[in-house]
């Protein structure tokens, strides 16, 4: 009976792709988005084209919302060839648009969330801006994982 539960978890795994330009702020917002909306057995990952490191502006505005993603990485896309994904989200045209052949028969989705770390601006409007982002992606990731029945 134990073997046959185990076999119906390890079918239950679901691994995610949030993929971004530089792995450094929207595709990091969503990645700790996703871990703390989905069910149990989910695993997201985050990676980019290129690795930026991790923005302080994506840190700080998911800090406000009670998300710690201080600890996350800014991992390059060839990191996980081995990993069999089942939903890759692109967040930016430019990863869409460059993102080299990735081997995986899952489910691929793109939107292009504007990139607060390119906004101008005193303190308070860049960190308005990176809520306002921070918003757009939580809203969307709850939305997608609500409409694949996903959510804990």
């Amino acid at each position: 009976m134990n073997r046959d539960r185990d076999v119906a978890k390890k079918k239950s795994t679901m691994n995610i792709l949030v993929l971004c330009t530089g792995n450094s702020c929207r595709s990091q917002m969503a990645q700790g988005y996703f871990k703390h909306f989905v069910k149990e057995g989910i695993h997201c990952y985050s990676a980019g084209i290129e690795t930026h490191g991790l923005n302080p502006g994506a840190v700080a505005t998911m800090k406000r919302d009670g998300i710690d993603i201080s600890a996350h990485t800014s991992n390059h896309i060839d990191e996980y060839n081995n990993v069999e994904f089942d939903l890759i989200l692109t967040v930016c045209d430019h990863a869409q648009e460059n993102c080299p052949f990735f081997p995986s028969n899952g489910e691929r989705i793109h939107h292009d969330f504007m990139d607060p770390s390119k906004y101008e601006g005193t303190e308070e409007e860049k960190m308005a801006k990176f809520d306002e982002a921070r918003d757009q992606i939580k809203s969307y990731v709850h939305k997608k994982l609500h409409d694949r029945n996903l959510l804990k």
